[in-house]
């Protein structure tokens, strides 16, 4: 079986995103979307949060899975046997940084391949971060996002400003 990991923080996963782990499903017998548990920047979501929201955005792809992995994506890949990584590409600034992260990845892990997907024309701007700051500015973020993931933007943006209020004197 041919396996690949599709790895990322998805914090919180996009219409981009998804749009990438439908066409790596179609290349693979099996992908994996690994949602990593510790990236170095500040989350929204939870580990679990995210793993949940990744999990219902796939749920008619029967060939996916979704589980949460911490430590080297290298490491994640190997035990689960992995001959590939999938990357989303958006714009130019994308290819420096994924180029470098797929030669530290095969220096590392010399069988894994990486295989890069374009982003699609409407998705080449979005990035969850981007996508964050709309929404918790009351930006229209619906075509963007699933339902679920539009419902949980909108549960910690009213999270957010309860505790705001509370803070104000």
């Amino acid at each position: 079986m041919t396996i690949a990991i599709y790895p990322g923080s998805f914090d919180p996963i996009t219409m981009g995103h998804l749009d990438i782990a439908i066409r790596a499903s179609k290349l693979f017998e099996k992908l994996i979307v690994g949602v990593y548990k510790t990236p170095s920047k500040r989350l929204l979501f939870t580990a679990q949060e995210r793993v949940e929201l990744v999990r219902k955005a796939v749920v008619n792809l029967p060939n996916v899975d979704v589980e949460a992995f911490d430590g080297l994506t290298v490491d994640f890949a190997k035990k689960r046997g992995a001959v590939a990584m999938v990357r989303g590409l958006r714009i130019s600034s994308d290819f420096e940084r994924e180029f470098d992260m797929a030669m530290m990845n095969k220096k590392m892990a010399p069988e894994l391949e990486v295989v890069c997907l374009m982003a699609s024309p409407e998705y080449q701007f979005l990035s969850s971060s981007l996508l964050k700051e709309a929404a918790s500015l009351g930006g229209k973020i619906d075509d963007l996002v699933t339902r679920d993931v539009a419902e949980a933007l909108d549960r910690k943006k009213v999270r957010h400003m309860e505790l705001t209020e509370k803070m104000i004197p």
